[in-house]
């Protein structure tokens, strides 16, 4: 099948946006650093649309700053910046849990859930719990809450859940594999796992209230992750993009 012009461009758009998201999180490309069109269609080997697109979606997703003498510059973020970008998801996130306990779920709605808590379960029984474990306990994760947040039945919701997720460090699984590396790790994952069990309670009870509660203090379990690798970044590696946060009092 022959490529079209169309969608080779969006190929190496996409191509182009996820090399240079690569280079930002690294720490190749540092905060405040200029980037040009131009640096970048030399960085990437894309065209020069392409390239454009890459940019202005990687604005978007708050990684760049567009600078009035052309271009754009990395971002850095506050250690408030992206607590309140933890706090703005977990708030969203909160109403959806709400919105589906008012508006009702049925059990078979909620099989897809309790079914990717057991597995969730499988993980948090080990002791300790491997690597790879919470590797594998971040893509459950996401999945819980992508689940969770569908059973608002709101699509403008939905939207602004995923767009409060995608703000720089925000999204729920965030910290997770740098929390794998401290002593309380598993303790952790304990009270998330409890907070999934709960919500989910909630929502089946018709609990709106409740179900919107437990979420917002479900994401200050990211929050806590955060301060912890700020100030212990001897396994930052674990975390691309480190660099780009600036601890208070910096």
């Amino acid at each position: 099948m022959v490529e079209r012009d169309s969608d080779r461009s969006v190929s190496q758009t996409v191509r182009a946006q996820l090399s240079l998201r690569d280079l930002i999180l690294s720490g190749d490309l540092r905060p405040g650093e200029r980037i040009s069109e131009l640096q970048a269609v030399e960085t990437t080997g894309a065209s020069r649309t392409p390239v454009r697109m890459a940019l202005v979606r990687l604005e978007e997703e708050g990684l760049l700053e567009a600078i009035p003498s052309g271009g754009f510059m990395v971002k850095a973020f506050s250690e408030r910046d992206v607590l309140d970008s933890i706090e703005l998801r977990g708030t969203v996130e909160g109403l959806a849990a709400r919105f589906a306990a008012e508006r009702g779920v049925s059990s078979r709605d909620l099989e897809p859930l309790k079914g990717c808590l057991d597995e969730i379960d499988g993980l948090v029984r080990q002791d300790p719990i491997s690597v790879e474990a919470f590797s594998s306990y971040v893509a459950l994760n996401a999945r819980f809450h992508a689940l969770l947040t569908e059973l608002s039945r709101s699509p403008p919701l939905i939207r602004q859940v995923d767009r409060a997720s995608a703000l720089p460090f925000a999204s729920p699984s965030g910290f997770v594999m740098t929390q794998s590396t401290l002593p309380d790790a598993r303790h952790t994952l304990l009270i998330a796992q409890d907070q999934h069990r709960v919500v989910v309670d909630a929502i089946e009870n018709r609990e709106g209230a409740r179900a919107e509660a437990i979420m917002r203090e479900h994401a200050r379990v990211a929050a806590r992750n955060l301060r912890l690798v700020l100030r212990n970044k001897t396994h930052s590696d674990l975390l691309p993009g480190l660099a780009l946060i600036r601890m208070a009092g910096d």
